[in-house]
């Protein structure tokens, strides 16, 4: 029972670093319709800052928010750079931009921090808590409670807010809505900027209990978008959804069957299901029409 408590722990803690990272993809999906491989790229700036930041001896309330900041106008440089500027490019043409500037921001992390690992304090006290003889970290505890806010705000915003509705109007037909006066060229920024934000606080959440380094957004970003996927590409509950599945697969995965095995067990595990359901477990077939 403490063994599999374990397991289903650990899967939850990197799960929901994944579903905070596939929101990411579906944030800029659904507005923009590009899949934006540079996401993982977010999560290790957020941590690599945030080591830069306390290194600098800025208190770690404010270089929490300071690396958020960092990340996010580098997000809106993303998009106003290269997004906007191939905007009549198509979509195949998108993605191989979002690898470039992956690659390119991949490489000057390497130079400014170079390629070792790095170490970053947790945001409490982490002495380990026994529940029914599984150990959790608090640490692992703010992972969750950051998705929990992370959805939440989320929710927020596109529900309660004007800037929400208009994201969401964008969403669902752009020429509607830019003849309402919305503008779809600034939903599209948002969508990076809230995205940007999305990844630097999943690389904050994740950077005490994984050593941040250079290279290591490509995983996260494949393992993000493989959960986007998994939920329907387009969908946020999908999203969420689809992260804690592949983590507690993950989890799951290397702890009874074989650790060595855990990614070639994920992705067999997510192909039967695509091939039973091609359009995820919470998508729809129209998926090009739809939204948040």
């Amino acid at each position: 029972m403490g063994e599999l408590l374990q397991f289903l722990i650990t899967g939850l803690t990197i799960g929901s670093i994944y579903a905070i990272v596939a929101l990411g993809f579906v944030t800029v999906y659904s507005v923009t319709k590009v899949i934006n491989l540079a996401q993982g790229e977010f999560v290790m700036l957020g941590g690599m800052t945030m080591f830069t930041m306390l290194s600098l001896g800025i208190p770690y309330l404010f270089a929490f928010f300071i690396t958020i900041i960092v990340v996010v106008i580098l997000g809106y440089l993303l998009e106003l750079i290269i997004i906007r500027r191939a905007k009549k490019a198509d979509a195949l043409s998108l993605i191989i931009l979002t690898i470039g500037a992956s690659i390119f921001v991949r490489g000057i992390a390497s130079m400014v921090w170079g390629k070792n690992p790095v170490k970053i304090a947790p945001f409490t006290k982490n002495d380990p808590i026994n529940i029914f003889g599984a150990a959790i970290t608090p640490q692992s505890i703010w992972v969750m409670v950051i998705l929990l806010i992370s959805v939440a705000v989320l929710y927020l915003v596109m529900e309660k807010t004007m800037l929400g509705k208009a994201f969401r109007a964008c969403s669902a037909n752009p020429i509607a809505a830019q003849l309402m006066s919305i503008s779809p060229v600034k939903m599209s920024s948002f969508s990076f900027v809230l995205s940007a934000a999305l990844g630097a606080i999943a690389g904050l959440a994740i950077a005490p209990i994984l050593f941040p380094a250079y290279d290591m957004g490509s995983m996260l970003g494949i393992k993000g978008f493989s959960a986007s996927i998994l939920g329907g590409l387009g969908s946020a509950p999908g999203a969420v959804i689809g992260g804690l599945i592949l983590g507690l697969m993950e989890s799951l995965g290397a702890g009874y069957i074989s650790s060595g095995m855990k990614d070639a067990i994920v992705f067999s595990v997510i192909l039967i299901i695509l091939l039973i359901r091609p359009y995820g477990i919470m998508g729809e077939k129209n998926v090009g029409k739809g939204g948040l």
